[in-house]
């Protein structure tokens, strides 16, 4: 489908993480963005001759046009779970609560829970996530017949498959990106060091090797995950996957709430992410992820909601919020992190983080990943400074329109991703319903 927009303003990224609005009009081609300007140079631009046939037109009358957020960690699957285990700490909603449901899913459960998940994310202008959950291909089928852009990691403990699954869903994953175009992805991963033998990680590494594959992993949420991890190898998490050669093609961690001098070094030198969940730990008292610290090192920073069980919203102006001001409280410095630095982790950095480069911003030839955030509201007048209101004062409530791989998935209130929500609301409570 070709969509142009007109009577647009157009957020642009800057390669110095600043941003830029211009006056003017974004015409869309296919799955990707083929024009910027005034409008007054159209006919000039390549492919958008006589022969370009517009299916709309959408005046934005002055509302603003950004690149859509990049979830860069998360189990969307794990609404079944939203509000059901809340008030515990991290090892008892883990062990406890969460563990032994999860055992009880089917595929066909995930799949109506991964659909809720993803109408969450269009509401709050994200429109690509980086989920690590059970039968990652099933995932990825749910996002790819809703339209939704996915990157698919392994969850991989000592509770399930091993490397030898990881391998066989990297595989089936990647070709049905290559037969969906380009709506699915898969990266190497495993759940965290806590919960994954030597044995495994080994396997893990080497199959990173062997596909050139950056590796991801929950690393360093809690003290006691590394207190116990230097106690089990003499090492943190960060240096202990190092060791292992988990990182010879890149990767990085979620949460990194717990970093000493040596992991920063370890991230920094091997250019690995950060990705940062501050509303899930902070509602699991996981503690403030240096982000300061990182964004002064260098260290690659990205942001993601952690999984809707945790959260328990998946809302990305309330993590951009957090990510800003929980780093001014933590440094006692009201200037520590500026709002242009968390909106960069929030679109362009987290494309980066997952692999999607043609996402990563409002650009020619760039994916067309759109989300139209309505400027006629209170929250966001006035308009001293546009990317401020976007990360202190926006709201969920101020996302318009959802476009993903040129086609508008969600528009004022409405979805267009092939599904009935009445259905997917009763499936899911019928699944959670199932459990109790």
């Amino acid at each position: 489908m070709n969509t142009r927009f007109y009577n647009a303003r157009i957020l642009l990224t800057e390669d110095d993480h600043s941003f830029r609005i211009v006056d003017g009009e974004l015409w869309t081609k296919g799955n990707s963005i083929a024009y910027i300007g005034d409008g007054s140079d159209v006919n000039s631009a390549p492919g958008l001759g006589d022969e370009y046939v517009t299916a709309r037109s959408i005046d934005c009358n002055g509302n603003l046009l950004i690149p859509g957020f990049k979830n860069a960690h998360t189990h969307t699957a794990m609404t079944f779970l939203r509000s059901f285990a809340d008030d515990l700490p991290l090892d008892k909603w883990l062990f406890d609560a969460v563990f032994p449901r999860e055992g009880q899913l089917t595929e066909d459960d995930i799949y109506w829970l991964d659909i809720l998940g993803i109408m969450e994310y269009l509401t709050s202008g994200i429109t690509s996530n980086f989920d690590m959950y059970f039968f990652p291909p099933k995932n990825a089928q749910a996002s790819v017949d809703c339209g939704f852009r996915t990157v698919q990691t392994s969850g991989m403990n000592n509770f399930g498959a091993g490397p030898e699954a990881v391998e066989e869903n990297y595989l089936k994953v990647n070709e049905l990106g290559k037969s969906s175009d380009g709506l699915a992805k898969f990266i190497i991963g495993f759940h965290a060091e806590y919960t994954t033998s030597m044995e495994r990680m080994e396997g893990l590494a080497k199959l990173s090797q062997k596909y050139k594959s950056p590796t991801f992993l929950h690393n360093s949420e809690t003290r006691k995950e590394v207190d116990e991890c230097i106690e089990r190898w003499g090492k943190t998490p960060t240096q202990l996957t190092d060791s292992l050669g988990m990182y010879e093609y890149g990767g990085g961690g979620y949460h990194c709430v717990y970093f000493d001098d040596r992991d920063i070094e370890i991230f920094k030198e091997k250019g690995l992410w950060a990705v940062t969940n501050p509303c899930s730990n902070l509602k699991l008292a996981s503690g403030i992820a240096p982000v300061k610290k990182y964004l002064d090192q260098g260290i690659n920073l990205a942001i993601g909601t952690d999984g809707p069980a945790s959260n328990n919203a998946l809302d990305f102006f309330r993590e951009m919020y957090l990510a800003a001001t929980l780093s001014k409280v933590s440094e006692n410095d009201a200037a520590a992190v500026d709002a242009s630095e968390i909106l960069y982790a929030a679109t362009a950095g987290g494309a980066q983080c997952m692999d999607l480069g043609d996402c990563d911003r409002l650009a020619v030839g760039k994916k067309a990943d759109i989300v139209m955030i309505d400027m006629k509201q209170p929250n966001m007048q006035p308009e001293n400074n546009i990317v401020k209101n976007l990360v202190y004062s926006g709201s969920k409530s101020n996302v318009r329109l959802t476009m993903v791989n040129g086609k508008v998935l969600y528009e004022d209130g409405k979805y267009d991703i092939g599904f009935d929500p009445e259905e997917i609301y009763a499936k899911a409570n019928a699944i959670i319903g199932r459990m109790k």
